[in-house]
């Protein structure tokens, strides 16, 4: 069984590249990062390191709040219906 269109699963979904921008702001020894395919998704940090996990955590608290405002319960699902719940987890 599937929630997805045409009967898709999520094997079948493709995978999501996106990239990770590194630039050091010259007033300070600080590593700004962003994510350019997802706008308002940045952050920094004291190294590489810190700010790719800092930018990690911006992408997921982007995908929490857009799924929250964005997503909402098919009307037209019977009561009765077998639901599952799905936990995404991106590796890097």
């Amino acid at each position: 069984m599937s929630d997805l269109p045409g009967g898709a699963t999520l094997a079948d979904v493709p995978d999501l590249d996106l990239t990770i921008l590194y630039e050091s702001d010259p007033d300070s020894d600080w590593v700004v990062a962003s994510i350019p395919e997802v706008q308002g998704v940045h952050s920094q940090g004291r190294n590489r390191e810190e700010a790719r996990e800092m930018v990690l955590s911006a992408l997921s608290d982007w995908l929490r709040f857009y799924f929250e405002e964005h997503a909402s319960p098919p009307e037209d699902v019977p009561a009765e219906a077998e639901r599952e719940s799905i936990h995404l987890t991106f590796a890097a």
